[in-house]
């Protein structure tokens, strides 16, 4: 009798299986069915000039566009509450840079990593895509890498959004100190200064800096980035990202250019005890930009982790006043 009942219930799983099997066959893009609606994220590559870039898209194409543009030393994970939180009512896409997350690491020798070149990377993606208009959401490494967009073509910026994306010198915090004294003489001894930035610890430290409660930090963040800067060559990468961000501050007054000139729709959404982008660099904005939806809060460098709640409803009527 028990062998029965087991031969009975191994033939419903089997049949079961086979149905969902069935299912997945006929669906050739299950993240896009009408059952699970707009607000599923679809996992994807494009080849970019012989690279493979990993993104993150949701929403409907029809809807405006975001474009979310990561920091270091994350990808587009930083971004997976806005992905999943505003995607009924915008198309959303998040690049992750060459190097960083699940896209390709290119070798040094092969592949320039400076922000100019990351940006051409990026412009040549969402032209790809057929991306010409988008507001961008902009974090860290997101702001350079946006700004270079923005200020090639003005055209297709409709808002920008800026979560400790900084574009002042007055912006720039002490935690800056080590990757300066690199600018100043590129050696042994200055970059292997920079090497705690590269361990668990330090990578911890900049997601956990200045938050109220570590508990709000998804261990995910870090742990993610620390197995991805221990792959081959990302130390070097990023050394030669350190050492080339002093470039992007000689670009600083273009970008403010940019701003007084066409005045984008923007967003401040700033965590002020960031020791790399304090506060100073959200107000900064004030003077370039005649109207600005100003909010600071008492968080660190990822603000996402521990107010992304409150700052995804901020990009939401922020992004539907853009409608009226």
């Amino acid at each position: 009798m028990k062998k029965s009942i087991l031969a009975l219930s191994l033939l419903i799983l089997l049949s079961s299986c086979k149905e969902n099997l069935t299912v997945i066959k006929n669906n050739k893009n299950p993240l896009t069915t009408q059952a699970n609606g707009n607000n599923a994220i679809a996992y994807r590559k494009a080849n970019v000039n012989g690279i493979n870039i990993a993104y993150r898209e949701a929403g409907n194409p029809d809807n405006p566009t975001i474009v979310l543009l990561h920091g270091y030393p994350a990808s587009s994970f930083q971004y997976r509450k806005v992905l999943a939180q505003l995607a009924n009512d915008y198309h959303l896409i998040a690049p992750d840079y060459p190097g960083f997350g699940n896209s390709d690491v290119p070798d040094p020798k092969e592949y320039n990593y400076t922000f100019d070149n990351i940006a051409t990377t990026i412009n040549t993606f969402l032209e790809q895509k057929k991306i010409v208009s988008y507001a961008i959401m902009i974090q860290d490494y997101g702001a350079p890498i946006g700004f270079r967009l923005a200020t090639a073509h003005p055209e297709r910026i409709t808002a920008i959004i800026t979560q400790n994306g900084n574009a002042y010198e007055e912006g720039l915090g002490d935690a800056w100190k080590d990757i300066k004294a690199l600018w100043l003489n590129r050696n042994k001894q200055t970059e292997a200064a920079l090497l705690p930035a590269f361990s668990l610890e330090g990578l911890k430290w900049q997601y956990t800096h200045g938050v109220r409660n570590i508990e709000t930090v998804d261990p995910d963040t870090y742990t993610l980035d620390y197995l991805r800067v221990s792959k081959p060559n990302a130390h070097t990468l990023n050394l030669d990202l350190f050492y080339d961000y002093q470039n992007n501050i000689k670009l600083y007054p273009k970008w403010q250019q940019y701003l007084r000139d066409n005045q984008p729709p923007l967003l401040i959404v700033w965590g002020k005890n960031d020791a790399f982008f304090p506060e100073s660099g959200a107000q900064a904005f004030k003077k370039d930009v005649k109207n600005v939806d100003y909010n600071i809060y008492d968080t660190g460098h990822f603000a996402l982790e521990e107010d992304g709640s409150l700052i995804i409803e901020k990009i939401r009527n922020f992004m539907n006043n853009l409608k009226k």
